[in-house]
Parts: structure tokens; C-alpha cells; sequence
């Protein structure tokens, strides 16, 4: 196991052979991070900390979190050339296939910067990394009622926020959510919240029952999902679970494609219901915010508003394990392979 922060240089004053404790100045300008070497292979890497300049703050992570459906595209070497620049993270070092440090989710106290978020709790759109320094702009304070280990949930839920933003949902639609993943999962809580909804979350998992009942949502397998939907919302990454979202749907309904392939071609039944019932599908992207609100909302007020969602202690059942940051290597490993299945896995840091 490698350390949480790297030692310092030996000291001209301690005894031949003893390493000098590193000062808490110097600990606090050390940073570990992890890098994808190349295509299923991880490692830990040691990087030095500029100070911060007017303007910046020095963040101290407490927890991030594996977005899986990204994380594990992006560890195996899975995202296309066409969409390299498409799917840069905000402080992404590196390129795609590899080496490069990847990550959204991340959540750390300010330990240096403008007075009014010194010693505050954010989050912020970093990969996995002890510490690091970014402008004051890019962090969000997290709301007084939102545990830590909660908040790494916020990219996820804003995924969520832009998709119903994108989708409109109206009082009294019939919904189904394909996909209990974590965005499919989040949007499926943030629906159960619209007054006469039905919402049902489908996945070919059987499990995924009991995190539905935990969402205040039903719960089906694919083939007993109930159609005549107005609205469905795939998640699931899959071609079947997007040909039973088409046959899901009412008349004129709308699939809303949340899922992300990658480099994976798909086929669809286009010559069923397709025309005649005059149905739609629709991407939705993060990436920007919807049409519907880009007039009115930023992207700070976007994220502001995920974190306040997140008051509901109903999301912590979208996180499922948990590992220390110097297990992130291997644990990835698995996660990519199907050996360690779940949804949002919190790491740890100490």
C-alpha cells in the first residue's frame, strides 16, 4: 500500500538513514493521483502543488466517487477517437486512450483561499487526487445538510437534473426509467417527486428491486415492464434495454437516451412501431445545459442545485461499496471486468 501523502527529502539534521517528517507546509503542497497508464492498467502517481494564486483554492479530497459506466469506457480504452475532445473532463491531464487522469466526482475541504471558503466542504469536477489546486470558481460549496460521503453524487444527479429539464415530464405521465444505474436510478428518485407520476424502474437485475423500493419508485424486469408510456428514460447502455424502451412506449411517446457506448455500434427495430406510432427518440448530454433552461440557468446554478437535492438521504442507496484511494487501481480493474458490480463506489481518502 503506497502512503496517503509522500515523504519529504531527507533532512540534513536527522540520523544517517531516517527520513525527516515532511513539514505540514510541504505535506500540503504534495499531491498522489491516479493515472490510467494505458488501456486496464492504473497506477498511483506522486505530483508536486503550486501554491495558490489570488483567486484559487488549495482542496484537500475526503471522498470522490467512480462514475462506472464512464470510468470503465474510459479504463478500458473504450472512447472513440471522434469524441476525445467531447469527453475531456474539466481538469483531465493527459489524452485519451492513455496515460491520462480521469474524473468528476470529488469531494474535499478547502484548506487555502478566499476567506469566505476556507475550511468549507466542496465539490468540485476533479479526478482522484489527495490534493489539489483550482480557481474558487470551480468548487460549490455543499449545503449544510448534505453528508460529504453524499455529495460526491452531485455530477451524477446533475446528469439527472438536465435530463428532466431536456424530457419535461407533466403531472400525471406514465413513466418508466430503463436502467438502474446511477443516472437511471437518479432520475427515477428526482421523478418520484412529480405529483401524480408513475414511475416504474426496469433492469434485467432482480436486486435492483430493493434499491427501488428504497426511491419510493416500482420495480420491474424488462419483459413485465408495463407500456403505454409517455415518457421513457434509458440508462441501461444497452441494446436490448433501448429496443424495450422503444416498445414501452404510448403512441407519439419519447425515449430519452441517457446511455453513453462508447466505441459500441447498436441496432435498433425501426420498422415496428417506429413510424406508425410516430415515436421519438432524443439524446440528452450533460455537456451543456438543455435548450430549455440555457436562457435562465448556468452551469454553476445546475450544479448548486443537484447538491441541494441531495438533502434527501433516499440517494445514499445509489452508493454501494466503498475502497481506500491506494485500492483504486485494482479495484477499477475489477469494476471494468464485471467482477465488482454496483453503482457508485465512494473511495476514501485518508
Amino acid at each position: 500500500m503506497e502512503s496517503a501523502e509522500p515523504s519529504a527529502g531527507t533532512s540534513a539534521q536527522a540520523p544517517a538513514g531516517h527520513r525527516a517528517a515532511p513539514s505540514a507546509e510541504s505535506a500540503k503542497h504534495a499531491a498522489l493521483a491516479f493515472w490510467l497508464v494505458s488501456p486496464g492498467s492504473g497506477e498511483i502517481r506522486e505530483s508536486t502543488l503550486p501554491a495558490p494564486a489570488d483567486g484559487e483554492v488549495l482542496v484537500r479530497t475526503l471522498y470522490s466517487g467512480v462514475s462506472r459506466g464512464t470510468e470503465s469506457l474510459v479504463f478500458r480504452g473504450g472512447v472513440p477517437e471522434s469524441q476525445y475532445a467531447e469527453m475531456r473532463a474539466p481538469f483531465q491531464e493527459g489524452d485519451f486512450p492513455g496515460p491520462v487522469k480521469y474524473g468528476y466526482l470529488n469531494v474535499g475541504v478547502v484548506e487555502e483561499g478566499p476567506r469566505d471558503l476556507v475550511g468549507r466542504t466542496v465539490f468540485s469536477l476533479y479526478p482522484h487526487q489527495t490534493r489539489f489546486v483550482v480557481p474558487a470558481s470551480a468548487v460549490t460549496p455543499v449545503p449544510d445538510g448534505v453528508p460529504a460521503e453524499r455529495a460526491i453524487l452531485a455530477g451524477t444527479v446533475e446528469t439527472a437534473v438536465n435530463a428532466l429539464w431536456d424530457a419535461a415530464p407533466l403531472v400525471g405521465d406514465r413513466i418508466a426509467v430503463v436502467g438502474a444505474g446511477m443516472i437511471g436510478c437518479s432520475v427515477a428518485r428526482l421523478l418520484a417527486r412529480f405529483p401524480g407520476v408513475r414511475v416504474q424502474l426496469v433492469d434485467a437485475d432482480p436486486a435492483r428491486a430493493a434499491v427501488a423500493e428504497a426511491l419510493g419508485v416500482d420495480f420491474a424486469l424488462p419483459a413485465d415492464g408495463i407500456g403505454g408510456c409517455d415518457l421513457v428514460v434509458h440508462a441501461s447502455a444497452t441494446e436490448a434495454g433501448l429496443a424495450r424502451s422503444l416498445e414501452l412506449l404510448a403512441p407519439e411517446g419519447t425515449v430519452l437516451e441517457l446511455s453513453w457506448y462508447g466505441d459500441r455500434r447498436i441496432s435498433l427495430p425501426l420498422g415496428e412501431a417506429f413510424h406508425s406510432g410516430r415515436l421519438v427518440l432524443r439524446g440528452s448530454q450533460v455537456g451543456r445545459v438543455s435548450p430549455a433552461r440555457r436562457s435562465s440557468r448556468t452551469y454553476a446554478d445546475r450544479l448548486a442545485l443537484s447538491l441541494e437535492l441531495l438533502a434527501d438521504p433516499a440517494f445514499d442507496a445509489l452508493v454501494t461499496g466503498e475502497c481506500a484511494f491506494t485500492e483504486l487501481p485494482s479495484v477499477l480493474a475489477r469494476i471494468t471486468s464485471g467482477e465488482m458490480p454496483g453503482m457508485c463506489l465512494r473511495v476514501r481518502y485518508e
